[in-house]
Protein backbone atom coordinates (compact mmCIF):
# COMPACT_ATOMS: atom_id res chain seq x y z
CA UNK A 1 0.00 0.00 0.00
CA UNK A 2 1.17 2.99 -0.66
CA UNK A 3 2.23 5.86 1.80
CA UNK A 4 -0.72 7.91 1.91
CA UNK A 5 -0.30 12.05 3.06
CA UNK A 6 -3.39 14.28 3.46
CA UNK A 7 -1.09 17.46 4.11
CA UNK A 8 1.52 19.53 2.11
CA UNK A 9 3.61 18.60 5.42
CA UNK A 10 3.10 14.90 5.16
CA UNK A 11 4.09 14.63 2.14
CA UNK A 12 6.86 16.69 2.46
CA UNK A 13 8.23 14.76 5.23
CA UNK A 14 7.68 11.30 3.53
CA UNK A 15 9.96 12.65 0.38
CA UNK A 16 12.25 14.21 2.94
CA UNK A 17 12.64 10.54 4.43
CA UNK A 18 12.58 9.02 0.81
CA UNK A 19 14.20 10.63 -1.49
CA UNK A 20 17.81 10.14 -1.81
CA UNK A 21 21.11 12.25 -3.26
CA UNK A 22 20.16 11.56 -7.05
CA UNK A 23 17.18 9.78 -6.74
CA UNK A 24 13.99 11.35 -9.45
CA UNK A 25 10.38 11.64 -8.52
CA UNK A 26 7.98 10.95 -10.88
CA UNK A 27 3.57 13.16 -10.13
CA UNK A 28 0.79 11.74 -11.78
CA UNK A 29 -1.66 14.96 -10.95
CA UNK A 30 -5.45 13.42 -11.53
CA UNK A 31 -8.88 13.59 -9.51
CA UNK A 32 -9.46 9.94 -8.46
CA UNK A 33 -12.07 8.07 -10.21
CA UNK A 34 -9.05 6.34 -11.84
CA UNK A 35 -9.19 4.25 -15.24
CA UNK A 36 -6.61 2.52 -17.16
CA UNK A 37 -5.70 6.01 -18.98
CA UNK A 38 -4.33 7.34 -15.29
CA UNK A 39 -2.86 3.64 -14.89
CA UNK A 40 -0.79 3.77 -17.83
CA UNK A 41 0.68 7.82 -16.79
CA UNK A 42 1.52 5.70 -13.23
CA UNK A 43 3.40 3.21 -14.83
CA UNK A 44 5.10 5.36 -17.41
CA UNK A 45 5.98 7.10 -14.40
CA UNK A 46 7.46 3.98 -12.20
CA UNK A 47 9.42 3.41 -15.37
CA UNK A 48 11.15 6.39 -15.50
CA UNK A 49 11.76 7.61 -11.55
CA UNK A 50 12.75 6.33 -8.33
CA UNK A 51 10.02 7.45 -6.57
CA UNK A 52 6.19 8.00 -8.29
CA UNK A 53 4.06 9.85 -6.87
CA UNK A 54 -0.13 10.42 -7.44
CA UNK A 55 -2.07 13.16 -6.38
CA UNK A 56 -6.03 12.56 -5.84
CA UNK A 57 -7.90 15.89 -5.82
CA UNK A 58 -11.03 16.75 -6.95
CA UNK A 59 -10.40 20.42 -7.71
CA UNK A 60 -13.05 22.85 -6.87
CA UNK A 61 -11.20 25.87 -8.45
CA UNK A 62 -12.01 23.98 -11.88
CA UNK A 63 -14.71 23.51 -12.24
CA UNK A 64 -17.95 26.38 -12.95
CA UNK A 65 -21.24 27.30 -11.10
CA UNK A 66 -23.22 25.43 -12.96
CA UNK A 67 -20.58 22.27 -13.42
CA UNK A 68 -20.79 18.87 -12.19
CA UNK A 69 -18.18 19.21 -8.56
CA UNK A 70 -21.04 17.63 -6.62
CA UNK A 71 -21.71 14.68 -8.62
CA UNK A 72 -18.01 14.37 -9.65
CA UNK A 73 -17.13 10.31 -9.50
CA UNK A 74 -15.54 9.47 -6.60
CA UNK A 75 -13.77 6.14 -5.26
CA UNK A 76 -10.66 6.31 -3.00
CA UNK A 77 -10.92 2.70 -1.60
CA UNK A 78 -10.77 1.36 -5.22
CA UNK A 79 -8.16 4.31 -6.69
CA UNK A 80 -5.94 2.89 -3.39
CA UNK A 81 -6.03 -0.52 -4.25
CA UNK A 82 -5.73 0.11 -8.16
CA UNK A 83 -2.57 2.13 -7.25
CA UNK A 84 -1.47 -0.25 -4.47
CA UNK A 85 -1.29 -3.24 -7.49
CA UNK A 86 0.82 -0.64 -9.90
CA UNK A 87 3.55 0.09 -6.40
CA UNK A 88 2.97 3.65 -6.15
CA UNK A 89 4.90 4.91 -3.63
CA UNK A 90 3.59 7.88 -2.67
CA UNK A 91 -0.67 9.22 -3.03
CA UNK A 92 -1.10 12.82 -1.95
CA UNK A 93 -4.93 13.66 -1.39
CA UNK A 94 -5.43 16.73 0.75
CA UNK A 95 -8.83 18.10 1.79
CA UNK A 96 -9.76 21.46 0.34
CA UNK A 97 -9.07 23.16 3.61
CA UNK A 98 -5.31 21.49 3.64
CA UNK A 99 -5.12 22.53 -0.26
CA UNK A 100 -6.64 26.14 0.30
CA UNK A 101 -6.72 28.64 2.98
CA UNK A 102 -10.03 29.56 3.32
CA UNK A 103 -8.57 33.66 2.54
CA UNK A 104 -6.24 32.69 -0.52
CA UNK A 105 -5.95 35.62 -2.84
CA UNK A 106 -3.71 34.49 -5.55
CA UNK A 107 -4.73 32.62 -8.55
CA UNK A 108 -2.15 31.41 -11.97
CA UNK A 109 -3.38 32.72 -14.99
CA UNK A 110 -2.00 31.74 -18.11
CA UNK A 111 -3.29 34.41 -20.68
CA UNK A 112 -2.96 32.65 -24.42
CA UNK A 113 -3.27 29.05 -24.64
CA UNK A 114 -5.99 28.75 -22.21
CA UNK A 115 -8.28 30.98 -23.59
CA UNK A 116 -10.02 28.97 -26.99
CA UNK A 117 -11.28 25.36 -26.83
CA UNK A 118 -12.37 24.19 -23.86
CA UNK A 119 -11.41 28.02 -22.02
CA UNK A 120 -13.63 29.58 -24.24
CA UNK A 121 -16.89 27.47 -23.07
CA UNK A 122 -15.27 27.29 -19.43
CA UNK A 123 -14.47 30.53 -18.30
CA UNK A 124 -11.76 30.31 -15.65
CA UNK A 125 -11.55 26.64 -15.43
CA UNK A 126 -7.46 26.70 -16.61
CA UNK A 127 -6.66 29.22 -13.66
CA UNK A 128 -7.82 26.73 -11.47
CA UNK A 129 -5.71 23.99 -13.51
CA UNK A 130 -2.91 25.99 -13.30
CA UNK A 131 -3.49 27.28 -9.36
CA UNK A 132 -3.39 23.60 -8.07
CA UNK A 133 -1.04 21.83 -10.60
CA UNK A 134 1.26 24.52 -9.47
CA UNK A 135 0.61 24.51 -5.76
CA UNK A 136 1.22 20.56 -6.70
CA UNK A 137 4.54 20.80 -8.24
CA UNK A 138 5.64 22.98 -5.38
CA UNK A 139 4.69 20.46 -2.35
CA UNK A 140 5.95 17.34 -4.58
CA UNK A 141 8.31 18.93 -6.26
CA UNK A 142 8.74 16.05 -9.16
CA UNK A 143 11.53 16.06 -11.79
CA UNK A 144 8.70 15.13 -14.15
CA UNK A 145 5.03 15.25 -13.97
CA UNK A 146 3.05 13.13 -16.40
CA UNK A 147 -0.24 14.46 -18.33
CA UNK A 148 -2.40 12.98 -21.03
CA UNK A 149 -3.36 14.17 -24.10
CA UNK A 150 -6.92 13.54 -24.21
CA UNK A 151 -6.85 16.77 -22.28
CA UNK A 152 -4.52 18.27 -25.28
CA UNK A 153 -4.96 22.28 -24.18
CA UNK A 154 -4.54 21.55 -20.84
CA UNK A 155 -1.09 19.73 -21.71
CA UNK A 156 -0.30 23.00 -23.80
CA UNK A 157 -1.25 25.55 -21.21
CA UNK A 158 0.79 23.21 -18.10
CA UNK A 159 4.00 22.95 -20.84
CA UNK A 160 3.58 26.89 -21.15
CA UNK A 161 2.85 27.71 -17.54
CA UNK A 162 6.08 25.61 -16.73
CA UNK A 163 8.22 27.28 -19.48
CA UNK A 164 6.85 30.81 -18.44
CA UNK A 165 7.93 30.39 -15.06
CA UNK A 166 11.39 28.56 -14.92
CA UNK A 167 10.20 25.47 -13.41
CA UNK A 168 12.57 22.80 -12.38
CA UNK A 169 10.11 20.19 -13.64
CA UNK A 170 10.05 18.16 -17.28
CA UNK A 171 5.98 17.61 -18.47
CA UNK A 172 5.72 14.47 -20.42
CA UNK A 173 2.46 14.03 -22.40
CA UNK A 174 1.43 10.70 -22.82
CA UNK A 175 -0.96 9.17 -25.53
CA UNK A 176 -4.31 8.55 -25.24
CA UNK A 177 -6.26 5.81 -24.28
CA UNK A 178 -9.31 4.60 -25.98
CA UNK A 179 -11.70 1.58 -25.39
CA UNK A 180 -11.24 -1.18 -27.94
CA UNK A 181 -14.15 0.54 -30.10
CA UNK A 182 -12.36 3.82 -29.69
CA UNK A 183 -14.00 5.99 -27.46
CA UNK A 184 -11.52 7.86 -25.08
CA UNK A 185 -11.48 6.61 -21.79
CA UNK A 186 -12.54 9.32 -19.13
CA UNK A 187 -14.10 9.51 -15.61
CA UNK A 188 -16.94 11.34 -17.20
CA UNK A 189 -17.48 7.98 -18.76
CA UNK A 190 -19.54 6.70 -16.04
CA UNK A 191 -22.26 9.49 -16.99
CA UNK A 192 -22.90 7.50 -20.23
CA UNK A 193 -25.82 4.85 -20.79
CA UNK A 194 -25.96 2.02 -23.18
CA UNK A 195 -27.71 4.22 -25.39
CA UNK A 196 -25.24 7.49 -25.06
CA UNK A 197 -22.12 5.29 -24.78
CA UNK A 198 -22.88 4.13 -28.47
CA UNK A 199 -23.88 7.32 -29.70
CA UNK A 200 -20.43 8.89 -28.28
CA UNK A 201 -18.60 7.17 -30.61
CA UNK A 202 -19.20 9.20 -33.46
CA UNK A 203 -16.49 12.03 -31.63
CA UNK A 204 -13.47 8.96 -32.41
CA UNK A 205 -14.93 7.93 -36.14
CA UNK A 206 -15.30 12.10 -36.69
CA UNK A 207 -11.40 12.30 -36.08
CA UNK A 208 -10.64 9.07 -38.01
CA UNK A 209 -12.59 10.71 -40.77
CA UNK A 210 -10.29 14.01 -40.36
CA UNK A 211 -7.07 11.63 -40.11
CA UNK A 212 -8.31 9.47 -43.55
CA UNK A 213 -8.72 12.96 -45.42
CA UNK A 214 -5.06 14.27 -44.50
CA UNK A 215 -3.30 10.87 -45.20
CA UNK A 216 -4.98 11.35 -49.06
CA UNK A 217 -3.43 14.76 -49.58
CA UNK A 218 -6.37 17.59 -48.06
CA UNK A 219 -4.69 20.47 -46.24
CA UNK A 220 -7.75 22.28 -45.96
CA UNK A 221 -9.08 22.98 -42.27
CA UNK A 222 -12.51 24.23 -43.78
CA UNK A 223 -13.09 21.44 -45.72
CA UNK A 224 -11.70 18.52 -43.29
CA UNK A 225 -14.30 20.23 -40.39
CA UNK A 226 -17.10 20.46 -42.86
CA UNK A 227 -16.76 16.68 -43.11
CA UNK A 228 -16.04 15.97 -38.93
CA UNK A 229 -19.19 17.64 -38.21
CA UNK A 230 -20.70 15.47 -40.68
CA UNK A 231 -20.21 13.20 -38.85
CA UNK A 232 -21.38 14.28 -35.64
CA UNK A 233 -24.38 14.87 -37.17
CA UNK A 234 -25.38 11.49 -37.90
CA UNK A 235 -26.15 11.27 -34.37
CA UNK A 236 -28.05 13.90 -33.19
CA UNK A 237 -28.07 13.43 -30.05
CA UNK A 238 -24.62 13.99 -29.26
CA UNK A 239 -24.48 18.20 -28.68
CA UNK A 240 -21.15 19.19 -30.56
CA UNK A 241 -19.67 22.34 -28.53
CA UNK A 242 -16.46 22.86 -30.64
CA UNK A 243 -14.91 21.14 -33.71
CA UNK A 244 -11.41 23.19 -34.39
CA UNK A 245 -8.20 22.53 -35.73
CA UNK A 246 -5.37 24.35 -34.82
CA UNK A 247 -2.04 24.43 -34.44
CA UNK A 248 -0.35 21.55 -32.10
CA UNK A 249 1.84 23.62 -30.46
CA UNK A 250 0.46 27.13 -29.97
CA UNK A 251 -3.13 26.24 -30.94
CA UNK A 252 -3.08 29.26 -32.95
CA UNK A 253 -5.87 28.98 -35.87
CA UNK A 254 -4.89 27.83 -39.15
CA UNK A 255 -6.34 27.72 -42.92
CA UNK A 256 -4.19 24.67 -44.07
CA UNK A 257 -2.38 22.00 -42.24
CA UNK A 258 1.26 23.29 -43.15
CA UNK A 259 3.17 20.98 -40.12
CA UNK A 260 1.56 19.33 -37.30
CA UNK A 261 -1.94 20.10 -36.09
CA UNK A 262 -4.71 19.16 -33.41
CA UNK A 263 -8.40 18.54 -34.45
CA UNK A 264 -10.02 19.09 -31.03
CA UNK A 265 -13.23 18.44 -30.57
CA UNK A 266 -15.91 18.49 -27.03
CA UNK A 267 -19.73 17.67 -27.28
CA UNK A 268 -21.98 17.09 -24.88
CA UNK A 269 -23.61 13.45 -24.73
CA UNK A 270 -26.69 13.16 -21.92
CA UNK A 271 -24.87 14.31 -19.31
CA UNK A 272 -21.28 14.19 -20.04
CA UNK A 273 -19.07 16.37 -21.53
CA UNK A 274 -16.31 14.75 -23.45
CA UNK A 275 -13.58 16.18 -25.27
CA UNK A 276 -11.60 14.07 -27.97
CA UNK A 277 -8.48 15.22 -30.37
CA UNK A 278 -5.97 13.59 -33.25
CA UNK A 279 -3.08 14.83 -34.27
CA UNK A 280 -3.12 15.53 -38.06
CA UNK A 281 -0.06 15.91 -39.77
CA UNK A 282 0.75 15.93 -43.48
CA UNK A 283 2.79 12.77 -44.82
CA UNK A 284 5.39 14.87 -46.73
CA UNK A 285 5.58 17.20 -43.31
Amino acid sequence: MPHIAGTAEQARGFLSQHVGAGSSVGLVPTMGFLHEGHLSLVRRAKRENDICSVSIFVNPLQFGPSEDLAAYPRDMKRDLELLSAEGVDLVYSPSHESMYLPDRSTLVTENYLSRVLCGAARPGHFDGVCTVVLKLFNIITPDRAYFGEKDYQQLQVIKRMARDLDLPVEIVGCPIVRESDGLALSSRNIYLGEKDRAEALVLSRSLDKAEDLVRVGETGVKSILAAVREVISGSPSVALEYAEIRDADDLAPIDRIEKRAVCALAARVGRARLIDNRILERRDS
